[in-house]
């Protein structure tokens, strides 16, 4: 079979002749119909996040089951699911609650097995339990790939807030990329609260008006911090989503977000906070959240099934890989690329 496959330090290639593998126990051999392109691959080539090589990418996965091992019950040939991506032991509390991304045995795999090691852009994914499978029922298995982290992951972090967003409040998102975009259509979707959109571009800004962004700033803007303000007033954002996190981006709303509100860093862009007592308003809670359960996927396929929210998804084959590549690299994809075999 044909699989994208990671040998190194920005060593992407499309390899031809992989054996497809023969699920055994709980294991679903999986035909891909669509593999994610997410930002944080660029990470893993591009950075070593990663210590090992020679591994298939993709951690976006979507498809329809092909085969399945002798332990596997309430799965057939066809079923078209989707693969959830953070890959725990299993059996420990975290993993229990549907919560693996969180399992208590990350220190052994930091990443989780979903974000590389037997990935999904390849004409077939081996996916080791069927407990890490969740039915679509009706969606596009290439338009409801990214679910799995472009809308898994916006979805879950604005759960932590949900209390505090509420119809007098302001949230802001800080990046209006392939997580992004999404978010904006979930806050939309499940709160009723004033969202004020930050990119660098005005493409990416006249989006996020389209997805129902009620204002707009440009974050590289030199008076982004005052303009912001102007909207809020003195109450400043209630809740700061920041799918960037850069030091500009994490500055930023350090400077925007109210007493007793949250700043969430989603974004692996590598920036630094140093805390300071008195910078940083009182009250404020500093979180790092980290993809979501496979209950929150479950919900998010509720939400895209009721039409609630919709990826903007752009087409290639796998042998266009490093293409594609480049063009995250250079902020050339609107919404998020899906590779399909």
């Amino acid at each position: 079979m044909k699989a994208v496959r990671l040998f190194g330090h920005k060593d992407v290639r499309v390899v031809e002749n992989m054996e497809i593998p023969k699920p055994k126990g709980d294991e679903v051999l999986l035909k891909i119909g669509g593999a994610g392109v997410c930002h944080s691959d660029l990470h893993i080539i591009d950075d070593n996040l990663l210590p090992i090589s020679d591994f298939t990418l993709g951690h976006e996965n979507a498809g329809w089951i092909e085969e399945v091992g002798p332990d596997v019950k309430g799965y057939k040939k066809g079923d078209a699911v989707l693969v959830y991506g953070p890959w725990g032991c299993g059996h420990c509390k975290p993993c229990q609650h549907s919560q693996e991304n969180y399992c208590d045995h990350q220190s052994e795999n930091p990443l989780g097995g979903g974000l590389g090691l037997n990935g999904g852009m390849a004409e077939y994914m081996l996916v080791p339990s069927s407990r890490l499978l969740v039915p679509i029922h009706d969606l596009d298995p290439v338009i409801a790939a990214p679910l799995t982290d472009a809308a898994l992951t916006p979805y879950s972090a604005i759960k932590r807030s949900l209390n505090k967003l509420m119809p007098d409040e302001f949230v802001v998102v800080i990046g209006v990329g392939g997580l992004g975009h999404t978010a904006l259509q979930i806050l939309k979707a499940i709160s009723s609260t004033t969202i004020i959109a930050c990119d660098i571009t005005a493409e990416k800004l006249n989006f996020a008006k389209e997805l129902g962004a009620t204002y707009t700033v440009n974050s590289t803007d030199p008076d982004a911090t005052e303009q912001i303000q102007k909207i809020t007033g003195i109450k400043k954002a209630k809740v700061v989503l920041d799918f960037v996190g850069i030091n500009s981006t994490i500055a930023l709303g350090t400077k925007i977000v109210s007493l007793d509100g949250d700043l969430t860093l989603v974004g692996l862009g590598g920036g630094r906070y140093d805390y300071t007592m008195m910078e940083l308003p009182f009250g404020v809670s500093m979180t790092n959240p980290y993809w979501g359960s496979r209950t929150e996927l479950m919900e998010v396929v509720g939400l895209a099934r009721q039409k609630k929210i919709h990826i903007e998804v752009e087409r290639f084959q796998l042998d266009e890989a490093n293409e594609v590549y480049d063009k995250l690299r250079q902020g050339k994809i609107r919404g998020r690329a899906v590779l399909v075999p």
